[in-house]
């Protein structure tokens, strides 16, 4: 059996910081207010495109993973905030590497977007098309975010992360997965003002409002993700006891809490970084596995638990396998230009842009 093995990793998080008290400035909140609903403390903005981060990213995979870009056969790109529509942004990250030998996809299933490139590159490898993938998880939401519409406003932050998979016939990366959607609850996360839908209507493309009925997404959030998880451990013929660590979509820490207590996961098997960053929508999950790692977490022969959710509502939980402790000190020698703006100054011009 053929398996699509995590050789490589790596992250970009924009240096421009946006904390609770910045928010505040401008929104009718406060630091207690945020922190005690979300768990959130700051989340950052990003000063480039989504293909910019997401090329750096995955240039430090690469250098884990100790290959160059012409070794990639295909790129697979999980956002909702692409550069363009066409040509896809997948394009832009190849052109950006060189990786010239590489495919490209983009892939938007909202927050879950990341995870399910994860499973287009995977069963690509396991089928024999491809030998390698290089799969992202990027947003730049500050530029669509509707920064006057506080329920969605203090959620939201920008970041990268990149896997370089290869195949292995060693037992390794996805071994089972589940993705599904309430398709019939679609519109109670919703972003208008973007798409073709709002062309020739006398909209700015980009001047979002937000559908967020939070209470409904709480549940809906709470039961994809469960249902996901049990599914993948009912065709892995798994149990919550052959969970080493569980490493969640970070939307909300309220929800974080709800799933670990379905899971009959403790916390200490369960990695959180939503008070750095906040929910970066597809970027969020794979830069707390990248984290993960960073952070010594996973051993070799650990079970890792990946369950998301997304706009759609789509939902997901993946399990990985990694046969050898992932470690490694290789920099990739590119990095993202100079960022002479804070994070509020940063969301300032976007607040006035859209005056």
């Amino acid at each position: 059996m053929t398996y699509a093995a995590i050789k490589g990793w790596g992250k970009c998080m924009p240096p421009a910081i946006l904390s609770n008290d910045d928010l505040a400035t401008f929104l009718d909140t406060n630091d207690e207010w945020i922190t005690t609903r979300t768990g959130m403390k700051e989340r950052r903005i990003s000063h480039v495109d989504v293909s910019e981060l997401a090329h750096i990213a995955c240039a430090q995979a690469l250098a884990v993973a100790g290959k160059t870009a012409l070794d990639v056969d295909m790129i697979v790109f999980g956002s909702t905030t692409f550069d363009e529509q066409c040509p896809n942004s997948a394009s832009n990250v190849q052109r950006l590497l060189g990786a010239d030998n590489a495919a490209c996809m983009d892939v938007n299933t909202a927050c879950t977007s990341g995870m399910y490139s994860l499973s287009v590159a995977t069963g690509m490898i396991k089928s024999g098309a491809i030998n390698s993938a290089l799969i992202i998880g990027a947003e730049v939401i500050s530029k669509v975010m509707d920064w006057s519409n506080r329920d969605v406003a203090v959620l939201f932050g920008d970041g990268a992360a990149a896997l370089y998979l290869e195949a292995s016939e060693e037992k390794s990366g996805v071994l089972g997965e589940s993705l599904g959607c309430f398709g019939e609850s679609r519109d109670i996360l919703a972003v208008r003002g973007l798409g073709v839908k709002y062309a020739n209507k006398d909209h700015i493309v980009g001047h979002t409002w937000w559908n967020f009925l939070g209470q409904d997404i709480f549940k809906k959030a709470v039961a994809g993700m469960a249902q996901a998880c049990d599914k993948t451990l009912e065709k892995l013929s798994m149990s919550d006891a052959d969970i080493d660590l569980v490493v969640p979509h970070q939307a909300n820490l309220r929800i974080i809490d709800s799933l670990a207590k379905k899971l009959k996961t403790p916390k200490e098997k369960v990695f959180i970084n939503i008070e750095k960053y906040g929910n970066m929508s597809a970027a969020t999950a794979l830069v707390a596995l990248v984290e993960a790692i960073e952070e010594g977490r996973i051993e070799a022969g650990d079970n890792v638990l990946m369950p998301a959710f997304g706009g759609g509502l789509t939902w997901s939980a993946h399990m990985l396998y990694f046969a050898e402790k992932p470690v490694s000190d290789a920099k990739a020698t590119v990095s993202l230009p100079l960022c002479e703006k804070s994070g509020l100054a940063l969301v300032q011009d976007i607040i006035q842009a859209r005056k």
